[in-house]
């Protein structure tokens, strides 16, 4: 019944928000407001987050009087909205100092619908409202959210906002925040599902400080076995300590890639480690140079696991088997890996040249991971990437691009060993110079589809969005674009296949360092 009802009141809202572009004439002159949406999740494991932005607007004549606001009424919409949600607070601020600084009016309430929070406020100038909102633990990351505010009682009228955006909000987990467990940055995430459906999540552990190597930075691990709903206190999976006499800050590990040998069960997790070189950065000048040698080039580690990533082995230097000596760098692309029909492990990786320039292939195994082979460049100054199989059977690349800002894209028939630009090469998917993600799903009908991920901008990390093609990547038609996060964050993301109805996304998001959602395959495809 309560459901029933909710759903009935925000209909009738919804209804008379149709066509309207001004507040109602019985308003308080010269006031107008809009009622919007933020275009990003609310999360578990957040103390709070905003659902919705009020803003009220003193018209410019200068003759408009002031108004006292008495309280604010919301309509709260989605599957569960009363079940989801622990409590609701009212913040007011200014729009230029934004949500993260607005002040509370009262106390956190339980949510209700109607619901009207109440508060005393002259105002004699603009003033924002945002409702904020902290989810239960119990609630439900399939489930979307909607509170858009339907008036704003004075103490003479009332305002009825006009409504600016009206898109209901996912629900995701903060996966890692900032500071937790003592770490400063948590970045550079990796996702996977083991063979048995675990998902798994590398990522850096920036210890000290948010910047790359060198730093104190171990390679991290988050495990979740009930589809990304809980997850596991991380794990440290790659730590190469005081190495050589150096501190920690002198040995630190990065860019994690992992790759899960289905037939085996076994997981791989690949990362760069730089020893010594203090100040120093692996893709700039003498970071990292030509040969074998420890504290000179940096080195090509591997971790494994036979347990469904519980345990993990001792650190493998794969360096001297993997990288061609004149090579400045050999390094893994911080992404998941992929497995072909035959067995065949197919893992990204990115370097520098002999002349230092960067470059992004494969390696690839024919051994469940005993051994790997190197190919050859498929795109000179492109570095992190991801490949996916095409129906074709061959094997695309898709790669953080150097020179312009679209993707650079190339595909191969051999393993690696010629490469081919694709159609759609820096032309069809734009980027500000970040890394991401590709993963092709297999529908329920046998056709494929290609899932892209990344900062939908050529400006800064902003946009999180999920891209779809039918077409083995030739076009990426804008109607199925879902936005995730539409603020700032570090950007990089990487996609999985949860199981047969979900993919799994991680990203570097506004909301939180490392944010996963959950996303249906039937939504994705338009279905």
């Amino acid at each position: 019944m309560i459901r029933s009802t909710l759903h009935l009141f925000c209909l009738a809202a919804s209804l008379s928000f149709v066509g309207q572009t001004r507040l109602s004439q019985a308003a308080e002159p010269g006031w107008s407001a809009q009622s919007a949406h933020p275009e990003q999740p609310l999360l578990l494991r957040n103390p709070t987050g905003e659902l919705a932005r009020v803003d009220l607007r003193r018209g410019g004549d200068g003759n408009t009087a002031p108004i006292r606001v008495t309280g604010l009424e919301f309509a709260l919409s989605g599957e569960n909205p009363l079940g989801d949600l622990a409590a609701v607070t009212l913040l007011t601020g200014t729009a230029t100092d934004g949500f993260r600084k607005a002040i509370a009016v009262g106390s956190p309430q339980a949510p209700a619908s109607p619901l009207r929070l109440t508060c005393d406020l002259v105002l004699e100038g603009n003033r924002t409202f945002w409702l904020a909102g902290r989810l239960k633990d119990s609630a439900n990351i399939d489930h979307r959210l909607s509170a858009l505010c339907v008036k704003v009682v004075t103490t003479s009228s009332s305002l009825v906002p006009e409504v600016k955006k009206n898109q209901a909000m996912r629900l995701g987990v903060a996966l890692r925040r900032a500071g937790e467990d003592g770490v400063h940055t948590h970045r550079i995430p990796a996702l996977a599902t083991s063979a048995p459906g675990a998902l798994l999540c590398v990522y850096d552990l920036r210890r000290r400080a948010g910047r790359d190597l060198q730093e104190d930075i171990d390679i991290g691990l988050s495990r979740s076995t009930d589809g990304g709903r809980t997850w596991e206190k991380p794990r440290v999976i790659m730590d190469m300590g005081e190495y050589g006499g150096l501190p920690q800050a002198q040995n630190g590990c990065s860019d994690p890639g992992i790759i899960v040998d289905p037939k085996t069960g076994e997981i791989f997790v690949f990362a760069v480690w730089m020893n010594g070189k203090t100040g120093k950065h692996q893709w700039n000048g003498d970071g990292s140079e030509a040969g074998y040698a420890i504290g000179k080039t940096a080195q090509m580690l591997v971790v494994r696991s036979k347990d469904d990533g519980l345990t993990w082995s001792q650190p493998e230097n794969l360096t001297r088997s993997l990288k061609k000596e004149a090579w400045v760098l050999l390094a893994p692309s911080p992404q998941q890996g992929i497995s072909l029909a035959d067995g065949t492990l197919v893992m990204p990786v990115q370097g520098r040249d002999e002349k230092g320039v960067p470059f992004a292939t494969i390696m690839t195994s024919t051994s469940h991971g005993a051994t790997w082979k190197v190919g050859e460049s498929a795109y000179s100054e492109g570095n992190e990437c991801q490949a996916a199989q095409l129906s074709d059977g061959r094997i695309m690349l898709n790669m953080r691009n150097d020179r312009a800002r679209f993707r650079a894209v190339a595909v191969t028939a051999d393993l690696g060993k010629t490469w081919t630009e694709h159609p759609t090469h820096a032309k069809a998917l734009i980027e500000p110079n970040c890394n991401a993600s590709l993963l092709r799903i297999t529908t329920a009908n046998g056709n494929h589809a290609l899932l892209f991920s990344n900062p939908h901008t050529q400006k800064t990390r902003t946009r999180q969005t999920i891209q779809v093609s039918l077409d083995d990547g030739k076009t990426w038609p804008e109607p199925r674009h879902i936005l995730l996060d539409a603020g700032a964050g570090a950007g990089y993301s990487s996609m999985t296949r949860i199981d047969h109805d979900h993919i799994g996304i991680v990203y570097e998001g506004s909301q939180a360092q490392l944010v996963f959602q959950r996303l249906g395959i039937r939504e994705l495809l338009g279905q």
